[in-house]
C-alpha cells in the first residue's frame, strides 16, 4: 500500500552537507539566520544610537548643573562641563555593557544577577542625571509655580489679618452702644428719675465719668479704621505686583531677587494688620470699667437722700459689671479668631523646585527620565531576539547553521591548509605527518 503523502514525515536536505532536517527545523533555522541578519544591521548604528541619547542627556544635565552653581566663571562652566561630561561617559557605556551582555547569558541567576545591575545603575542614573534634565526642562516653570503659591499664601494671610482687625474694629459698635447708655442714664438722674434726686449730683458724676471713659475709647478704635485700610490697600499693592512677578518674561533668578524683596515687605503689612486689632484694648478697658470706679462723695442734704443716692449707685455698679462683661465677652471673641499663619518664603532653585512640584511637570520628568532610560527597553529586545534565536537553533548541528559563506570559507581554509601540508617534505618515520582529515569532518 502507498503511504500517506500528507502524514508521511518530511525532511529538506542540507545542499552543502547532505544532512537532512526535519521541516520545522530547517523552518527554525531560516527563522533564526533572519533574526541574526536584522541584528548585525541594526548593531551598525546601535552604537551611535547610545551615543546620541547619552550626549543629548549630558547637555540637559548641564543646563541644569548650572542653574545650581552660584557662580558663573570660568571654573563653575569647567565644573559643569566635567559633570556633564561624566554623566554621558557614564550613560553610553553602563547600556553598551547591558546591551551585549544581557542578551548573552543564559541561565536564570546571571540574568536575575544582570537585571539587579540595571536597576541599581537606573537609580544611579536617575539619581544623576535625570532630575537635572527635569530641572533643565521645566526648572523655571517650577519656580514660577512656587512663586504663584506662595502669593496665595500671603493673600490668604493678609485676607485673614484684614478680617480680625475689622472684627475687632467692629467692637467700636458695642463700645458707643454702653456709651450711650450710661449717658441717658445720666441724662435720667439730671432729671432726677433715677435717685429722685434731680440735678448732677454723685449718681450724674458716676455715670458721666464712666461714659466719658467709653467715649475715649470709641474715639481710640475709630482713629484706627484709617490705619487698617491704609495697611490693607498696601498690602493689595504688593500682592499685584508680586502676581506680576510670577508672569513676566525674563529670567526666574532676577524676578525671584525683587519678589523676595517685596515678600518682606508683605510680611511687614501683616504683622502691622495684627498689631491694629483694638480687641485687646477694648478687653482691658472692659476689665477697667467695673473696677476702676471714683466714687464721689454723696452730696444730699439729709440722710434719706444720701441712702437713695448710695443705693442707686450701687445699682450703676451692677450695670457696670453686666455692661463690662458683655464688652470682655466681645472682645475675647475677637482675640479667639484665628490668627493668619506666618508665611516664611524660602527662594527655590530650578532643580529643588522641580522636585518640590515634581507633580505637576509630570511630563517633564517622564521625558527627562526617558532619554536616560530608554537604551533599557533597547536591550530587552536584544535579549528577546537573541533568545528566540537560541531556540530556534536549538537541536541543530553547526553543519545545519552555518551559511554557504561560513561553508566557503571553511572550504577553502581546508585546502590551503592541504597544500601546506604537502610541502612538508615527508618523514620516513610514520609519526613525521599525520593525514589531512576529510573535508566534511572539518566544516562539522
Amino acid at each position: 500500500m502507498p503511504q500517506d503523502t500528507d502524514t508521511a514525515p518530511r525532511y529538506e536536505a542540507d545542499p552543502d552537507t547532505g544532512h537532512r532536517l526535519g521541516r520545522a527545523e530547517a523552518r527554525n533555522v531560516r527563522a533564526a539566520r533572519e533574526l541574526e541578519d536584522h541584528l548585525g544591521w541594526l548593531d551598525t548604528f546601535t552604537g551611535t544610537a547610545l551615543g546620541v541619547l547619552a550626549v543629548a542627556s549630558g547637555i540637559y544635565t548641564y543646563l541644569g548643573v548650572s542653574s545650581l552653581l552660584d557662580d558663573n566663571g570660568a571654573m563653575s562652566v569647567f565644573a559643569a562641563i566635567a559633570y556633564s561630561t561624566a554623566v554621558s561617559v557614564g550613560i553610553f557605556v553602563f547600556w553598551s555593557y547591558l546591551m551585549r551582555l544581557f542578551p548573552s547569558v543564559r541561565t536564570a541567576a546571571a540574568r536575575t544577577g544582570l537585571f539587579a545591575a540595571m536597576g541599581l545603575g537606573s537609580l544611579a542614573i536617575v539619581a544623576m542625571s535625570s532630575w537635572l534634565n527635569a530641572a533643565a526642562l521645566a526648572g523655571s516653570a517650577a519656580v514660577e509655580q512656587h512663586l504663584a503659591e506662595t502669593v496665595q499664601d500671603y493673600q490668604s494671610s493678609l485676607e485673614r489679618a484684614h478680617e480680625v482687625a475689622l472684627s475687632a474694629q467692629a467692637l467700636e459698635r458695642d463700645v458707643a452702644r454702653v456709651r450711650q447708655s450710661f449717658e441717658d442714664l445720666s441724662e435720667q438722674e439730671a432729671q432726677g428719675s433715677l435717685s429722685g434726686l434731680a440735678g448732677r449730683g454723685a449718681v450724674f458724676r458716676v455715670l458721666r465719668q464712666k461714659s466719658d471713659e467709653l467715649a475715649t475709647l470709641e474715639s481710640q478704635i475709630a482713629a484706627q479704621t484709617p490705619l487698617v485700610e491704609s495697611a490693607f490697600d498696601e498690602g493689595n499693592q504688593i500682592l499685584s505686583r508680586m502676581r506680576s512677578l510670577t508672569v513676566e518674561p525674563g529670567p526666574v533668578e532676577a524676578r525671584s531677587v525683587e519678589f523676595s524683596e517685596a515678600a518682606v515687605r508683605l510680611q511687614g503689612i501683616i504683622t502691622q494688620l495684627r498689631q491694629l486689632s483694638v480687641a485687646p484694648l477694648v478687653q482691658r478697658a472692659a476689665q477697667d470699667l467695673s473696677e476702676s470706679v471714683v466714687l464721689p462723695e454723696l452730696d444730699a442734704s439729709t440722710d434719706a437722700a444720701r441712702d437713695s443716692q448710695s443705693a442707686t449707685i450701687g445699682s450703676v455698679l451692677q450695670v457696670l459689671a453686666q455692661r463690662a462683661a458683655t464688652l470682655d465677652q466681645a472682645a475675647a471673641q475677637v482675640i479667639a479668631m484665628q490668627p493668619p499663619a506666618e508665611i516664611d518664603y524660602t527662594p527655590l532653585s530650578a532643580a529643588d523646585a522641580v522636585i518640590v512640584y515634581a507633580r505637576n511637570f509630570v511630563p517633564s520628568w517622564a521625558g527627562a527620565i526617558a532619554i536616560d532610560l530608554l537604551p533599557a527597553v533597547l536591550v530587552f529586545i536584544v535579549a528577546i531576539t537573541r533568545s528566540a534565536i537560541r531556540q530556534g537553533r536549538e537541536g541543530s548541528g553547526v553543519e545545519d547553521t552555518m551559511t554557504l559563506a561560513e561553508l566557503r570559507a571553511a572550504l577553502h581554509a581546508m585546502r590551503e591548509m592541504e597544500g601546506a601540508m604537502a610541502q612538508i617534505p615527508q618523514d620516513a618515520s610514520p609519526r613525521a605527518a599525520p593525514p589531512p582529515p576529510p573535508v566534511r569532518d572539518a566544516a562539522e
